[in-house]
């Protein structure tokens, strides 16, 4: 998701993000467990994206 998406989302939507990508990361980190993961970059690119989410609902909760 965009920067651009997330920033327009309310900090619960941002929220509900967050739980999103932890749980598809945590599906990554399993597959990676059981030999199953073939693209090993994307276990980077969705702890940037968890990163990323959580920046900004710090941003936006600050703002209140």
């Amino acid at each position: 998701m965009n920067t651009t998406e997330l920033r327009q989302k309310d900090a619960a939507g941002v929220a509900v993000e967050v739980k999103a990508l932890q749980k598809a990361h945590f599906g990554l980190r399993m597959q990676k467990g059981t030999q199953q993961l073939t693209n090993t970059a994307s276990m980077s690119s969705t702890r940037r994206a968890i990163a990323r989410a959580k920046t900004i609902l710090a941003e936006k909760l600050a703002a209140k």
